[in-house]
């Protein structure tokens, strides 16, 4: 590869990208074209020679901003320069270091274990000179702690005091710390028996265990009786009862459950039975075995269910038999119904898809373009939203099929298919209209947007290479546009837009006509 090879690569980059020959576009492409063909010149590594010299932050920026020219990486570094004051910067961020420091000392001295551990570590990242990463993920711990900081456990002093979540130290003060440590109340009644009252009624009378808070409530109350004239256990025992009330008919649900359960593998076992036709007599056995390892742990009502369930498969097992046998001799015009409806059911689907498909561009066909064709109407009267008609017709296309075949013809047909389909947007429509004439309907676009986009598209059919067995195939592309807020329907606007075709094959092909 010479240097004369990679200059004819450059300009032809440039034409193919559409891109003018100016000194950046072409240094650009050069560049690339050397690095294509595994070369190097000094010219196309001063960027990153320049590049190396910088501190890591501004390399790390230039990555971020794709910089990959000279005249970019200037421009970059001016004007980072213009929006730098050093004098103001270094005093504000000096007189920021040193608030941050007071604040941290401040909240290292509180009352609170968390706080003061975070304070003190953030203020010795401070002191050792800090990254911007390091301080963002100690922003990241101040913003958790903040989230999740949750002062509720004041609350319990309100039986020995008024609490004042604002000021710790008035909260303090305000405790009467000096309780009666009797073991009776002023009537005379014993708390150590009340206290054994109570922490009998809070056993479940259902459930099989106890809950951890209902356990550590009933201990608390069984060391110190004396808790029972706090006003603060009051709303425990209260929610401890709840609790129990809640343990117990949870059991409840569950036994429920696990009788539901029962009957499911009853319901389930028989269906799968009846669908397989045989083995009947075993999956019924199965089930009463089940039926019979059912725990016996459960009240009475839910025993007498247990029985009822068991009779019930005892009487499965004895009529089954005639039913297996019946099943059985439908089973298989059953699975030939079933064959047959899902083969109907995808030959169904298929002509559906068909039905709006071009068989051989794989765009919409006329019947689908009719239907948009439609809706755009609609959008348009209802609403006001204006659309443009594009229609393309390959030039002289009978004789590409006289010369060199139809199987030439219709691979010309489907690589100018994927051309129109890649130049649309996605809003676009586009669909073969019939023969070698295709439809381009563009929403929100009007007569200038329309020939643009036809232009594009000439312009791609002119450049391309269409190849049938290793020879070249020459095409070329006529259009005609028309937009129908300047016609009186929509028919108007799609026999516009065809005259307007045969007017650009009237004036020499290879152009879009359009009312200028």
């Amino acid at each position: 590869m010479t240097v004369k090879n990679i200059i004819n690569n450059a300009t032809k980059r440039l034409e193919l990208e559409g891109k003018l020959l100016t000194p950046d576009f072409y240094a650009e492409a050069f560049c690339k074209e050397v690095q294509r063909a595994g070369m190097s010149f000094e010219d196309c590594s001063h960027v990153d020679k320049f590049v190396k010299t910088l501190n890591k932050d501004f390399q790390q920026e230039l990555t971020q901003y794709r910089i990959k020219t000279m005249g970019e990486l200037s421009r970059f570094l001016i004007s980072k320069l213009n929006r730098i004051n050093p004098s103001q910067a270094s005093e504000m961020l000096e007189a920021q270091r040193v608030f941050t420091k007071r604040v941290l000392q401040v909240v290292e001295v509180l009352h609170n274990k968390e706080a003061s551990a975070l304070a003190k570590r953030s203020a010795e990242l401070l002191n050792s000179g800090a990254t911007t990463a390091q301080i963002e993920q100690f922003r990241q711990l101040w913003v958790n702690f903040i989230t999740t900081y949750d002062d509720s456990f004041l609350q319990r002093l309100k039986a020995i005091g008024n609490v004042d979540s604002s000021d710790l130290k008035k909260t303090i003060e305000s405790l009467h710390l000096s309780l009666n440590s009797s073991d009776k109340l002023s009537s005379g009644v014993n708390l150590s028996r009340i206290s054994s009252l109570i922490i009998a009624s809070l056993v479940p009378s259902i459930a099989s265990s106890v809950n951890e808070e209902i356990a550590s409530l009933s201990e608390r109350i069984k060391e110190d009786p004396s808790l029972l004239e706090t006003t603060g256990v009051e709303q425990e025992i209260k929610s401890a009862i709840s609790l129990r009330i809640a343990l117990d008919k949870q059991s409840v649900r569950d036994m429920i459950t696990s009788l539901d359960s029962v009957l499911d593998k009853l319901s389930l076992r028989l269906i799968t039975m009846i669908e397989r036709s045989d083995n009947s007599t075993i999956d019924i056995q199965n089930i009463k075995q089940d039926l019979e390892s059912y725990s016996d742990d459960a009240s009475s009502n839910f025993n007498i269910a247990h029985k009822k369930l068991l009779m019930i498969a005892v009487a499965l097992e004895e009529n089954t038999q005639d039913l297996s046998k019946d099943l059985k001799n439908h089973n298989s015009e059953v699975e030939a119904l079933s064959k047959k409806v899902h083969e109907l059911e995808q030959e169904l689907i298929d002509v559906r898809k068909e039905s709006k498909e071009d068989f051989l561009t794989k765009l919409y066909n006329k019947r689908a373009l009719d239907e948009f064709l439609a809706i755009k109407e609609a959008e348009y009267e209802r609403y006001g939203h204006n659309f443009s008609i594009i229609m393309f017709d390959l030039d002289r296309f009978k004789s590409v099929n006289d010369t060199y075949g139809h199987e030439a013809g219709d691979a010309v047909l489907s690589a100018f298919a994927k051309i129109l389909q890649n130049d649309a947007r996605s809003v676009d429509i586009v669909g073969r209209f019939g023969g070698e004439e295709f439809m381009a309907l563009l929403s929100e676009t009007e007569t200038k947007g329309g020939v643009i986009f036809a232009e594009k598209v000439r312009g791609h059919v002119e450049k391309a290479r269409f190849m049938y067995k290793g020879e070249r195939i020459n095409v070329t592309l006529s259009c005609g546009v028309s937009e129908r807020k300047l016609h009186a329907s929509l028919q108007n606007a799609i026999n516009s837009a065809d005259e307007y075709l045969y007017q650009a094959k009237r004036d020499g092909r290879n152009q879009v006509a359009y009312k200028k």
